[in-house]
């Protein structure tokens, strides 16, 4: 009988990487179905995902023909999800940055939420092996996107999540536009423009051992700009005094206590 929930794991050249989360994800969560979405990796991370498949019939391959950003496989990944019937589906980095032993209290969080975001700028929550100015990125940009959009979220552009099937199907993927990593911020706007109930959950996010970031000047650029420009549209709205959605943006200093 197949699971109700499956981690979604985009993937573009983490040959050295794949085996292991996969292997601890189902050792963490045996009972949770994996998807890799790989983006045609020149490295061969496609092959390796083909032979896990063929090892683990809870694990399944998405190949994708080329490389079109992390929002593309991601919105890919959960549309063929939810044609498959699943109902809670799971964001997770194939770098071994999202712990798959963490992923117990998201789940578990997302029993009274539509989306849990994995945290690491709320109390519990912590960042291993990033200097200071991979930190301050990070935490400049969860900020200004805080303002900017008027959220409530801490951790703005943390990419370990969890969504109900209804979150997605409410949010509408079709309108999402962001391709590269502004699409973790766009996704929360847009959940929180919904009204849907968003709990952050701290967790510990260790950068990678292997394989290099995708994370570039560019893909900042394209993430600021487009936080900028939903902030300005959103003004008029703020400034009517348009009521904020009583169940959204819950932060974890509260929720943490009460999750496992």
């Amino acid at each position: 009988m197949r699971s109700s929930t499956v981690v979604i794991i985009p993937t573009y050249n983490e040959r050295e990487n794949i085996s292991s989360i996969v292997h601890r994800l189902r050792l963490a969560q045996p009972d949770v179905d994996v998807l890799i979405v790989d983006d045609n990796s020149p490295d061969g991370t496609g092959v390796i995902a083909d032979s896990l498949a063929d090892k683990d019939s809870a694990v399944s391959v998405l190949h994708r023909t080329g490389k079109e950003g992390l929002g593309a496989a991601y919105k890919h990944g959960f549309r063929l999800s939810m044609d498959r019937g699943y109902t809670t589906l799971v964001e997770m980095d194939a770098d071994g940055s999202h712990d798959p032993e963490q992923l117990g209290s998201l789940l578990a969080a997302s029993q009274n939420a539509d989306v849990v975001q994995g945290s690491r700028w709320i109390q519990g929550g912590k960042v291993v092996n990033w200097p200071f100015f991979r930190r301050l990125i990070s935490r400049v940009g969860s900020t200004y996107a805080r303002i900017m959009l008027g959220l409530r979220v801490k951790d703005v552009t943390g990419g370990y999540r969890v969504f109900t099937a209804h979150a997605l199907t409410t949010i509408n993927l079709d309108t999402v536009e962001s391709h590269g990593y502004g699409f973790q911020v766009d996704m929360l706007m847009r959940a929180n423009q919904e009204g849907l109930r968003i709990v952050e959950v701290p967790i510990t996010f260790v950068d990678r051992e292997f394989g290099k970031s995708k994370i570039t000047l560019g893909i900042v650029v394209e993430s600021l700009f487009r936080v900028t420009l939903y902030g300005i549209k959103g003004l008029p709205s703020r400034f009517r005094g348009k009521p904020r959605p009583e169940t959204s943006g819950d932060t974890a200093e509260s929720h943490a206590t009460s999750s496992p």
